[in-house]
């Protein structure tokens, strides 16, 4: 069974990139992070115990995760690439707070359900979907 590591590594090679210790540390740091990480947020946490990454380093190997399919670019507002992985064969969909940023995935068996329906209606085939609703959340609603 093929790893994440293994299709990062095939992607590279493909590529005719090469394989290097600071694209695996941030891979792993990427996978074992929160998701929809920033390349800047991903890169303060890793020079804690990797000062020698640099931050274009990670943008540049988040790009790479991103084009190989191991991430996914999300913009939710804020101006800021976020990613996450792609790990889960799930669709899950984001409440995200236009006060302070939080970012809440849910999973709804409804919606999706709604979503195929929707498509058959139109004889169209989804390739993919996005949902995002914004508003506050509950700690915001209290401010």
């Amino acid at each position: 069974m093929s790893t994440v590591k293994d299709q990062f590594r095939d992607y590279l090679g493909k590529h005719g990139l090469k394989v290097t210790r600071q694209r695996e540390i941030i891979l792993d740091g990427f996978l074992s992070s929160p998701s929809h990480l920033s390349a800047e947020e991903l890169y303060l946490r890793l020079r804690k115990d990797n000062p020698n990454i640099g931050y274009a380093t990670v943008y540049r190997t988040m790009k790479l995760l991103a084009d190989s399919g191991i991430a996914s670019e999300r913009h939710f507002g804020d101006r800021q690439t976020r990613y996450e992985p792609n790990t889960s064969e799930e669709h899950h969909y984001h409440l995200i707070c236009n006060s302070c940023g939080k970012i809440i995935e849910f999973e709804d068996s409804n919606i999706e359900a709604l979503l195929m329906k929707t498509a058959a209606a139109h004889d169209f085939t989804l390739s993919h979907q996005r949902l995002e609703l914004y508003g506050l959340c509950p700690d915001c609603q209290t401010i």
